[in-house]
């Protein structure tokens, strides 16, 4: 290639989203289809089917009533529940001594004590790994930090992986995530106990993360600073079809073994094709690997049919260091301020998004249709954002998706409350909405954010707002946890209450932040302080103009 040009010039030569990027992110976005089910498959592998104490000596029983007989039984046995949305008391049965065989005991002065052993419905799930390992009543209390502890994998690979891809390339970060997801997603399969399944579901947890991020970063070292945005958000389209997918997968088997052995198992298709995956050529010429980079360079040429364009590279600008450092974004009272923003933003976006999903079984009617249609609530948000980030802005539609999505879900309130059965579909609706809303958040805010960082600490911004919203991943379980310990119709919409509160509060927080479509992006952190005033577009209008007149002098 020409003297002096760097890797962005270099692939807007050879075509900056040409016919083999496309293919290329499409073999990247592949990948995302697992990672979204893993993100969500708690649901289906934790799921608490309704349940009650087993009759004593009655090895047979089950949680449908099987006859007359049966029912009387399970009438002696079995207190009545004190919530009005429960059937039996879940958790209690009536001691035998105080327990007639006629039924003709008065029933207030029956004493109870918590049981040891339980009966499942097997309407929604045929057994789960709650309902095999009877991880209810007080067995329970661990349930969220289980799910949680996928979350805190999240967030270690994240640091892990990235370190990996730096040091030794994007696709050897993907192949060893891919390698370490495929053998403890099957693992999980056959988890013995329960401390083993939180190492397993932390191990995986970690290893998707890998995958996303070193996709992620492959595409975006793959395609044209101008393409970038449009490449990104395809993931979106796979990842909405992994929740799809996990949402009939589930429906079809209804046993957790199957379906973490199924989306595990398929793990390995990704792996054979990691062989058509080229290495990132900027990771490559930063490393000092030249020829290695023209040869994949050559490759996207002939691939977009513009070898003619394709020169071997004589010098190579390497992309200057930033030289910026975590605690630069705390130095000033407008970054400071703007960071806070962002990281309340990031964590109450994730905390919705992921607890929505988790929340499927919360609001009535089928749990697998619920669950579907939140999952297909992913495509018309990645729509929206393609359709609009560049067109009403990034703030305005950012605020507006989060305002609107959380009206919607403290709206379940009232027709949850006042309504009931008879206006469940509108409920649905809502919540629907509500995660509409916090899906299309997650790419405005993502946007956004990088635009608003300076150069020289972007990185280092995106990184720590990326931790807050695994912060917020983290807390969505012991928020729905929590609402399960509140009887009656309170307690089934307390979680929308908060998610709802939560996204109206930082959505109009986010109204302090300035615009950032269509202007020119910050270098320093001086220029950071001044974006989104008249003096910074001043400076940025007065400094094009005078690199224009340098350029006409030469």
């Amino acid at each position: 290639m020409d003297k002096g040009l760097n890797f962005d010039e270099i692939i807007e030569t050879i075509g900056s989203y040409g016919k083999y990027q496309k293919i290329q992110v499409a073999l990247l976005c592949l990948p995302h289809i697992q990672a979204a089910a893993f993100m969500v498959i708690s649901v289906l592998l934790l799921g608490v089917p309704d349940y009650r104490c087993q009759i004593p000596g009655y090895a047979a029983d089950t949680y449908r009533i099987q006859n007359s007989t049966h029912l009387t039984m399970v009438d002696d046995y079995i207190p009545v529940s004190s919530d009005s949305t429960k059937d039996y008391d879940q958790c209690h049965i009536y001691t035998i001594n105080d327990t007639g065989s006629n039924n003709n005991t008065f029933y207030g002065n029956r004493s109870t004590v918590e049981c040891d052993k339980w009966v499942y419905s097997q309407t929604t799930f045929t057994e789960t790994f709650v309902s095999k390992h009877d991880l209810v009543c007080s067995h329970g209390d661990t349930l969220s930090l289980t799910k949680m502890m996928y979350f805190v994998g999240v967030l270690v690979g994240s640091f892990t992986f990235g370190l990996i891809a730096d040091r030794f390339g994007r696709k050897f970060s993907m192949c060893c995530a891919l390698l370490i997801l495929s053998t403890t997603s099957v693992g999980l399969s056959w988890a013995p106990n329960l401390p083993v399944y939180i190492v397993l579901r932390f191990l995986i947890g970690a290893s998707t993360m890998g995958i996303v991020l070193t996709t992620f970063v492959l595409t975006l070292e793959m395609v044209g600073p101008r393409k970038r945005v449009r490449a990104v958000m395809v993931n979106g389209f796979f990842f909405a079809g992994g929740e799809v997918m996990l949402a009939a997968l589930g429906y079809w088997l209804r046993d957790w073994q199957f379906i973490e052995l199924i989306c595990g198992g398929t793990v390995v298709f990704y792996l054979s094709y990691i062989w058509l995956v080229p290495e990132s050529p900027r990771w490559l010429l930063n490393s000092g690997r030249i020829k290695d980079a023209e040869k994949v360079l050559k490759k996207i040429a002939e691939g977009n049919k513009k070898t003619e364009c394709f020169k071997p590279i004589l010098n190579y600008e390497e992309d200057k260091k930033q030289t910026g450092k975590i605690w630069h974004i705390f130095t000033s009272r407008v970054l400071l301020t703007r960071t806070l923003i962002l990281f309340l933003n990031w964590c109450v976006i994730s905390m919705t998004f992921y607890g929505l999903s988790m929340n499927a079984g919360n609001i009535g009617g089928d749990f697998y249709l619920n669950f579907l249609l939140l999952g297909l609530m992913d495509f018309p948000s990645t729509v929206l954002n393609l359709l609009l980030l560049n067109r009403v802005g990034r703030k305005r539609l950012h605020c507006t998706c989060m305002i609107v999505g959380g009206v919607s879900c403290l709206s379940t309130l009232f027709t949850t409350t006042y309504g009931g059965e008879s206006l469940h579909t509108l409920t649905v609706i809502l919540v629907l909405i509500g995660k509409l809303g916090a899906g299309s958040a997650f790419g405005s805010v993502y946007i956004m954010t990088s635009e608003l960082y300076p150069t020289v600490v972007r990185n280092a911004g995106m990184g720590a707002c990326s931790c807050f919203a695994r912060f917020g991943s983290m807390v969505a379980p012991y928020v729905i946890s929590a609402a399960a310990d509140i009887e009656g119709t309170i307690g089934k919409v307390l979680p929308l209450i908060i998610f709802g509160s939560a996204s109206i509060a930082a959505g109009l927080i986010a109204l302090l932040l300035p615009e950032t479509l269509n202007k020119d992006l910050p270098d320093t952190i001086e220029e950071a302080e001044l974006f989104g005033t008249p003096e910074y577009d001043s400076m940025r209008k007065e400094a094009s103009i005078n690199k224009g007149f340098s350029m006409e002098m030469k």
